[in-house]
């Protein structure tokens, strides 16, 4: 371990292959993919594809090219969809590295199957919007695409997918109209295309909808890397990440003493305060200045004053002093707290706190056994 670093992030693989084992299950006999886009969610591609391909992933999805591109040597022989699809000019790249755009407009479905006329045909996926009104098909291009579908001949369409806006909340008829939805577009799309494409619907709290959304494959995300994918009832993932940070400086204040940028905190008592090696250019949001906390020794210890660039402070007037030692280390994320846990305190999700995490921390992986 290098003794100069001031906070450490634990990615454990084995539990998130335990993860992915878990969502598989759950969707079987769909086929479970994974969500890789981000660099893994923050906690970085190049280490956890490789672990999820050993688990048996073949199918990956990325948000944009650049990711794709640099995860195809690492999963040489797994699909990689990107699901921004192309824009211009960048099509022959897909060929190259073997990629699957996913077509999202009627626009990009005619720059496809042009492109393919010209050079070939490459597949290409369709996504098909049920009620996100971001990408994808919208109703009335779906009509037009239905009524005019030559631009279709151009290319093979090995997937055809749509995406949950409200799965996270499993009482929201928005679930089922959506279901709805897809069903009926299918019925309509899948008898123009010449070979029956996989079929995609659920994400990682889809997943928990039950069997009439897993349809072929099922594409989870967060919940690979710990998030709960079941907000009102306890989490049923294993946690991914562990996230600790180093007392630098220790120091006892009196009672009324300003803390930190803009006296925005005053002591109430005369107290200890330990300064940890971590702020919001390494994720930790300045929204958690007065409400986050770190735990040293299982105890909790809040956050003091404003969160700031570098350096948290934390009051620990109620921990052992034996705990509180400069250079000992205090966990942020953990056994005591989850991501979820600690975007909560932040007014967030645990996505954000995931996607958010800096490239300044000493990073550690768990290999899966």
């Amino acid at each position: 371990m290098n003794a100069q670093a001031t906070a450490e992030l634990t990615i454990d693989l084995g539990a998130l292959v335990a993860n992915y084992g878990l969502l598989q299950r759950l969707a079987r006999p769909a086929q479970a993919g994974a969500a890789i886009k981000a660099d893994a969610y923050g906690l970085g591609a190049e280490r956890a594809a490789p672990a999820l391909l050993e688990a048996g992933c073949r199918q990956f999805f990325v948000a944009i090219l650049s990711e794709a591109i640099a995860l195809r040597p690492i999963v040489p022989e797994a699909a990689i969809h990107v699901l921004s699809g192309p824009t211009g000019g960048d099509e022959a790249a897909f060929l190259r590295h073997r990629l699957v755009p996913v077509l999202n407009s009627p626009h990009q479905i005619a720059l496809w199957s042009r492109w393919c006329a010209a050079n070939g045909a490459s597949p290409a996926a369709l996504h098909i919007d049920t009620g996100m009104s971001r990408l994808g098909l919208a109703p009335a291009e779906l009509d037009r695409l239905v009524a005019d579908p030559a631009p279709l001949t151009a290319f093979p369409v090995p997937l055809v997918m749509s995406h949950l806006a409200s799965a996270d909340a499993p009482q929201s008829p928005q679930n089922a109209q959506q279901l709805a939805a897809f069903r009926s577009a299918l019925d309509r799309l899948l008898p123009l295309l010449p070979d029956r494409p996989a079929i995609s619907f659920a994400n990682s709290s889809g997943i928990f909808l039950g069997r009439d959304y897993a349809f072929d494959l099922v594409r989870p995300g967060a919940a690979l890397y710990g998030v709960n994918p079941t907000p009102a009832a306890p989490n049923p993932m294993r946690q991914v990440i562990g996230l600790k940070a180093r007392i630098l400086q220790v120091r006892h204040i009196d009672a009324h003493q300003a803390v930190g940028y803009g006296a925005a905190h005053r002591s109430t008592r005369a107290t200890s305060l330990a300064t940890l090696g971590l702020g919001y250019a390494d994720g930790m949001f300045r929204a958690l200045s007065h409400a986050g906390a770190a735990f040293v020794g299982g105890i909790r210890a809040p956050f003091v004053g404003r969160v700031s660039m570098d350096l948290i402070t934390i009051d620990v007037g109620h921990v052992p002093a034996h705990l509180v030692q400069p250079g000992a280390w205090v966990e942020i994320l953990g056994e005591h707290q989850s991501a979820d846990e600690l975007a909560e305190a932040a007014g967030t999700i645990g996505y954000e706190v995931l996607t958010a995490l800096g490239s300044r921390y000493q990073r550690r992986y768990i290999p899966a056994a």
